[in-house]
Parts: structure tokens; sequence; C-alpha cells
């Protein structure tokens, strides 16, 4: 039997890059995926689709359904789960992905637009899990897996190597880390109900299509960038064992439990770093 055979799995932000990868891995791994993002189709000049992610999924054998949700609309989202419980039942598996930065100085941060990216990171995966729990509860099981990033730490070398992204990614970075103490909150006081909460993130650059910027430093300094399938192997341990409360980092995460980093299809073993060789192959 695969891993999540049987389990549904609701999935944010999940038209490109760590999203869909993860929903493309839970599939692979039995999972019926139901895919959220704000729109079906593109969204501007970004590579990748909702659709696109949802044909591919069905297209390989697996079980997806897309749900679009403009995450920002209070009232849109009210019943957002109980919508996407009806494409394949409850739902076992809640990953909060959808996420929002701001691009200026912390002190430039206006109170809208910090309003703003504090709903998305924050507001929402809490609310999202608070309409999954009743389900779950009655399932007498659950995970719930908020991505979170290193910026909730200050990194030791800043992304893209410049102060001005240290201290534009700072504001990003305090949203996150409120998502991960609330995240620990919960899953100490549903890990008696085996409701399982944690939160991941990736230790390296994550290298997806929509990561153009950083192939340069790729191709200079491999050791900083990650493949998605590394962050798709720790999300799919995160929702399929009894962790409670871990703020967890990718590679760290699959070290420690001594899982193999597999195709997003399930099917071969990839390795856990990219060489430089790799870079211009991704893209």
């Amino acid at each position: 039997m695969k891993t999540l055979e049987g389990k549904t799995a609701f999935i944010t932000g999940a038209s490109r890059g760590i999203g869909r990868a993860i929903a493309q891995r839970f599939a692979a791994e039995g999972a019926n995926v139901v895919l959220c993002a704000s729109r079906l189709g593109a969204h501007g000049d970004l590579q990748g689709t909702l659709e696109e992610a949802v044909d591919e999924i069905n297209a390989s054998g697996g079980k997806a359904a897309a749900e679009v949700c403009n995450l920002l609309d209070e009232a849109a989202r009210a019943d957002l789960i109980q919508r996407a419980s009806q494409h394949f039942g409850p739902i076992d598996i809640l990953v909060n992905n959808a996420a929002t930065s701001v691009m200026n100085m912390p002190s430039l941060i206006s109170t809208k637009h910090r309003n703003r990216m504090f709903d998305l990171n924050v507001n929402v995966p809490v609310e999202l899990t608070q309409q999954a729990l009743p389900g779950m509860r009655e399932r007498g099981a659950g995970w719930v897996l908020n991505l979170s990033s290193a910026t909730t730490d200050q990194p030791v070398v800043p992304y893209r190597d410049s102060r001005e992204a240290a201290l534009v990614i700072g504001a990003y970075g305090a949203s996150k880390a409120a998502l991960a103490r609330y995240s620990e909150a919960l899953a100490h006081e549903l890990a008696p109900e085996k409701i399982y909460v944690n939160t991941l993130a990736p230790e390296a650059i994550v290298l997806t299509s929509g990561a153009d910027y950083v192939r340069d430093i790729a191709r200079k300094n491999p050791d900083m960038v990650e493949p998605v399938e590394m962050m798709a192997e720790a999300a799919l341990a995160l929702c399929s064992k009894s962790l409670v409360g871990l703020t967890a980092y990718s590679r760290q995460l699959v070290h420690m439990l001594g899982l193999e980093v597999m195709s997003l299809c399930g099917s071969e073993k990839i390795g856990d770093a990219f060489a430089a060789a790799d870079v211009d192959a991704t893209a």
C-alpha cells in the first residue's frame, strides 16, 4: 500500500513551485489531492497554472481536483475546507503553502501591506486549520503542515547576498515566525487527538521554475540550492508520521529520518543536492 493511500490532501498555493511539487509527490503516494490557487489559468508572466497542475497529476494516474479561491478574501475562504471536501471527502492532510511578501524595506512597509502579508501568511493557515479540525476529529487523525522559511532566523548568508535583500525578507520572516509559534501551540493542543501540526522550511534556496533569479547563484554555489523534491520528501514525512510540533528544515529532516529523496512521481532516487551541471537542466 502506498504511504498516503485513501487520504485526501488540500494544498494551497499549488499552481506552481513547492506547493505543486508537494501535490505531485502526495498523489504519487496514493493521496487524493485538492489543489488551491487564486485562479485557474495564468497569473501574469508566472509559469504554471492550477489547471495544468491538476491535469498533470490526473494524466499520470493520480487523483486531483482544483479549488479556486482568493485567500485574501475573508468571505471567500470562510467555507473553503467544506468546498474542498466535496471533491474526495473530508480533508486528512492540510498543507498551508500559499504566502506573500512585501518587497520593501521594513521601515517603509505600510500598515495596509503589512496587514495583507500577515493575513495570508498567518491568519489563513490558522483559519483553514480550524475549518479542517471537525473532519479530522471525526476520522480520528489528521496532519497540518505549515510552510515556513529560513527567514524566521537571521540567515548566515542573506538571500541574493545583499544587505537590501536581508532587510526586505525581515518583514516576511516576522510573519513566518508568528506562524511557527502558533503552529507549536496548535501542535501541543491537538497531539492528544492524533492531529499532528508541524512547520517546514527549505534549508537552502529551492530551485523551481519560478526561481530563475537564483540560477547564477546555483552555478557558483550549488550547496546554496536544494531540489524541490527535497521539500516534497520532507513534507511527505511530516504528513504521514506521528511527529509533533517540529519546526523542521528540509534537508536536516530528511537526513534525520534516513529518507531517500525521490522524484515527484516516486519512481526513482534523485539524491539530495544539485550539482552545478544540473541547474540548466531544470530550466
